[in-house]
């Protein structure tokens, strides 16, 4: 496939109203947790991104049929007879590790490749296994392949999580539904998306309760009491945060509909001290600014904290306040190489090991830049928008992995944006 890149000139335009997909870290193990159901399970608002179209593929290797229409996904499960996921599909896609609680929960095995460069002990993997096996699950490790087993079936735990990690504790979830007895995750992670997913899996027959809370508690079913349903993934919180950070950086104003604000409480919280006004209704957001921005202090932390994923974001609004912002990055430990990229269009950012203090300046450059990551390439788009010139962002598979039509959105709230071949882009 021809390589892609978004051109942007800088007209420091954003207004109006934008709607925002399904959670694309919802969607993901919604999908999973269709293999307990052993049946057809249809999902409403899946956001079209190439995230979906990997665990489709994932779960379509298991023997899956996945269907879709618009943003309603049918995962027909009844016919999965494979216990293994590829590692050409894995090591596209983390978040595929997620089939593997699903997988125990069904069939008591199962048989995951490591995700790339990932190895027990190291970026957190081993939470997800010593959870599991306080359940009973064993583990080893063959060629790459993590081999899980339940020698003598799974019975409930109580399992205290040394981290609130989002993966450790949806892996947890969807196998504990199955075990036998009472099962409590506590320190568990709280993230809107963890909730979405307890909804789904009591729909399915499960007995969850406390998701959303630190202590998440399931009375284990047997497996013939589970069954598919029908299920609306929540809105995404971190692309209406980037949608709101735009309306932020240009002044707005800028509307986004299909996010619970709930979801983005420290985020609104923040805006609001850079000098933004930010009304709420049940299901919108809006942000408009006529001062100049202020900087501010961040630090990510699990949530209700502020989230990793809108570190970025945020960082390109304190590269124009005033004065000096401190960010201080506690989840992801390469979460700042974006700064490199935003340093290229002109901000001023001095990095000192998880810390990044920014100097406000009053304009950036135009220049071009590559996504590190999903949601440092969205955040340089906008930087786009907001510098002087043409700006093109370069490496648009990591933005396409989590932002449904990003470039369209934009150039409906006014930005002057195209996406085009990179061969088409002169020098």
């Amino acid at each position: 496939m021809n390589q892609e890149v978004i051109i942007v000139r800088g007209n420091h335009t954003l207004t109006g109203d934008v709607s925002v997909a399904g959670a694309k870290n919802s969607a993901l193990k919604l999908m999973a947790a269709a293999l307990l159901g052993q049946g057809a399970t249809t999902l409403h608002n899946v956001p079209l991104i190439s995230d979906i179209e990997i665990m489709s593929e994932v779960l379509e290797r298991l023997g899956a049929a996945v269907t879709r229409d618009g943003h309603t996904l049918t995962i027909d499960t009844s016919a999965v007879d494979s216990c293994e996921t590829p590692y050409e599909l894995v090591s596209k896609m983390r978040a595929s590790i997620s089939v593997l609680g699903p997988l125990i929960g069904r069939f008591g095995e199962a048989r995951v490749a490591m995700p790339g460069g990932c190895q027990i002990g190291a970026r957190k993997i081993d939470m997800h296994l010593v959870g599991l096996e306080a359940l009973g699950v064993a583990f080893d490790v063959d060629h790459g392949v993590l081999q899980a087993t339940t020698p003598h079936g799974m019975r409930g735990a109580h399992v205290y999580l040394e981290f609130p990690s989002v993966g450790a504790t949806e892996n947890m979830l969807m196998a504990s539904v199955t075990a036998e007895g009472h099962t409590a995750i506590e320190n568990a992670a709280c993230e809107p998306e963890i909730e979405d997913l307890a909804n789904m899996l009591n729909a399915m027959g499960a007995k969850v309760s406390g998701a959303g809370t630190s202590l998440i508690e399931i009375e284990g079913v047997a497996l013939d009491a589970l069954h598919p349903c029908e299920h609306t993934c929540v809105g995404d919180r971190i692309e209406a945060g980037t949608f709101l950070v735009g309306g932020a950086l240009t002044g707005g104003p800028v509307t986004v509909h299909g996010i619970d604000p709930a979801f983005l409480r420290m985020a609104i919280m923040k805006l609001r001290a850079m000098g933004c006004e930010v009304e709420c209704g049940p299901d919108w957001v809006r942000v408009s600014r006529s001062e100049p921005l202020r900087s501010v202090d961040i630090q990510t932390l699990p949530h209700p904290g502020f989230p990793t994923d809108l570190q970025a974001q945020f960082m390109l609004l304190a590269a124009l306040a005033d004065d000096v912002s401190v960010i201080t990055e506690n989840v992801f430990e390469n979460r700042f190489m974006f700064a490199a990229e935003l340093m290229r269009m002109g901000a001023d950012v001095t990095l000192d090991d998880h810390h990044a203090i920014v100097r406000g300046v009053s304009e950036l450059e135009g220049a071009p830049v590559s996504s590190t990551d999903l949601r440092a390439g969205a955040a340089l788009v906008l930087a786009g928008i907001v510098a002087d010139g043409e700006t093109s962002v370069h490496h648009l598979e990591h933005i396409d992995r989590g932002y449904e039509d990003y470039a369209g959105k934009l150039a409906s709230l006014g930005a002057d944006i195209r996406r085009v071949p990179a061969d088409a882009v002169v020098g």
